[in-house]
């Protein structure tokens, strides 16, 4: 056979997979539906916040648990810093391992005990475990670690893609739930007994609950805060993150895979030599609620990523405990590649803010990707 033949042969495989390509993209819908939330009645409102009321005395325990080489950034943050805001419970950082836990897509830190630590100082369980989106979905030391957690009577709390690991667990089994809407047929395909619901922002099934994309973390932490200390108090610490108004709903058809999700995915992926690095100056004190969401948004842009800076290696103390390890020592960042925090704004308040400067470095076709993968109602 011929070089000829050989390296036509080549270029009609490569034209043939970029066709199939080119069809799948075009097979996709090129927006999402026109949703609106639909109403939930009142009776499943109440429903909830009478299954995650604490009957015990005392305060709470609350355990946020994640894996050390990947837990998902704001799942792990955002619940943390908020209910530890609200100061109605003990909320301690966990990790599988000892060492630090490395987030994606960004930030590091440093948990407050094992899950072996933990286990010893609170022989009974915690009354509540949060679970965010880790790397993969089936490390034994956490299946082991839930399952053992809910035969004690933990009400366990699936964030975002967090459900998936919970259903790995064979807790969710037979229940109905929710998930990030990118991973919910695979979710269904692995645990077929599931019962996926709709259009609802969270989902309580047997003491488990479940919620749809990143962002959803918000309103489900203050249903939680609802649930323990009542309904002014959720208020009080909405109000001091920037959030007007809680509750179950959610239009699920307005997230899904779209042609230009994919194209803009595609074409900032294809920018390699233009990808930027943005700084984030660490200041002790700050809000880790901000920090997370900002550093998530702009890692999610594909044309981006963040990264923390501070004066030396040592950990940096947010505003609510959480202990921050720089990426890199230095002040020094170029003044251009500087992103802000917004840390003289309220959490959602500098989620928004973040998206507007993301739509004006990158537009708004990369920040509609960036609330895509958020999950979250613009």
């Amino acid at each position: 056979m011929s070089k000829r033949v050989i390296v036509l042969g080549g270029i009609a495989v490569v034209l043939l997979g970029l066709a199939g390509f080119a069809g799948w993209i075009f097979s996709l819908p090129s927006a999402t539906a026109a949703a609106s939330a639909p109403a939930v009645p009142q009776a499943e409102t109440d429903a909830m916040l009478a299954a995650l009321r604490h009957e015990g005395e005392g305060r709470p325990v609350i355990a946020v648990v994640g894996i050390n080489d990947a837990t998902e950034t704001t799942d792990y943050l955002l619940p943390t810093g908020i209910l530890r805001r609200a100061d109605i419970a003990d909320v301690v950082l966990l990790a599988t391992e000892e060492g630090p836990v490395q987030l994606y897509p960004a930030l590091r830190v440093e948990p407050d005990a094992t899950i072996a630590a933990f286990d010893a100082e609170y022989p009974e369980g915690a009354d509540y475990v949060i679970v965010p989106a880790m790397s993969r979905d089936d490390d034994p030391a956490i299946m082991a670690w839930l399952q053992d957690q809910s035969r004690k009577g933990a009400r366990i709390i699936g964030v975002c893609a967090g459900a998936k690991v919970v259903g790995a667990a064979g807790l969710l089994d037979h229940r109905r739930a929710t998930t990030h809407w990118y991973y919910l047929g695979e979710m269904l395909k692995r645990n077929p007994s599931i019962e996926y619901v709709s259009d609802r922002r969270f989902v309580f099934n047997k003491g488990v609950v479940t919620t749809t994309g990143i962002t959803a973390s918000m309103p489900m932490m203050l249903t939680l805060i609802e649930a323990i200390a009542g309904r002014a108090k959720a208020e009080a610490v909405a109000r001091d993150i920037g959030v007007e108004a809680w509750d179950m709903r959610h239009a699920s058809d307005a997230f899904r895979l779209t042609r230009p999700f994919a194209t803009t995915v595609l074409a900032n992926r294809a920018s390699f030599w233009n990808h930027d690095t943005w700084g984030i100056a660490l200041e002790p004190g700050m809000d880790e609620a901000a920090l997370a969401l900002v550093a998530d948004a702009w890692s999610r842009t594909y044309r981006s990523n963040a990264t923390t800076l501070a004066p030396s290696t040592s950990a940096v103390v947010t505003a609510n405990g959480v202990h921050i390890l720089p990426d890199v020592a230095k002040t020094d960042w170029s003044a251009d590649k500087h992103v802000l925090v917004f840390s003289d704004q309220k959490p959602a308040t500098a989620l928004d803010r973040t998206l507007d400067s993301i739509t004006a470095r990158y537009g708004e076709a990369t920040t509609n990707v960036v609330a895509m993968q958020l999950e979250y109602p613009r």
